[in-house]
């Protein structure tokens, strides 16, 4: 398995341990990909997972770019409008660092 793979299915395995309700991994757009798609209560969540062996050039948490968050901004719209969903959504980031998982919750809006 490669190491993004790995690294989602850790962030999935983690996030469900948290009570979020897993719904979809993996959707693709040409602009964009949503690495889960999760439920928080009435909340969808949109996961970026970011993995990192190290802490070289500050770790999991400091790569999500501003060119990032609009493409998984438009791939939620996207999917929100593909699926009929009116609901609250919120975007979270799980950071991997080796063996530490770190899950921000809002990350970006």
């Amino acid at each position: 398995m490669d190491i993004g793979k790995d690294a989602e299915n850790r962030a999935r395995h983690y996030l469900a341990q948290q009570g979020l309700k897993f719904v979809t991994q993996n959707v693709r757009y040409t602009f964009g990909e949503l690495d889960l798609v999760m439920r928080d209560g009435k909340h969808w969540v949109f996961v970026e997972v970011k993995f990192r062996s190290g802490n070289k050039f500050g770790g999991a948490i400091q790569a999500l770019s501003q060119a990032q968050m609009q493409r998984i901004r438009q791939a939620a719209a996207c999917y929100l409008q593909q699926h009929n969903i009116d609901a609250p959504c919120r975007f979270d980031l799980v950071a991997i660092n080796q063996q530490q998982i770190e899950w921000v919750r809002g990350a970006f809006e």
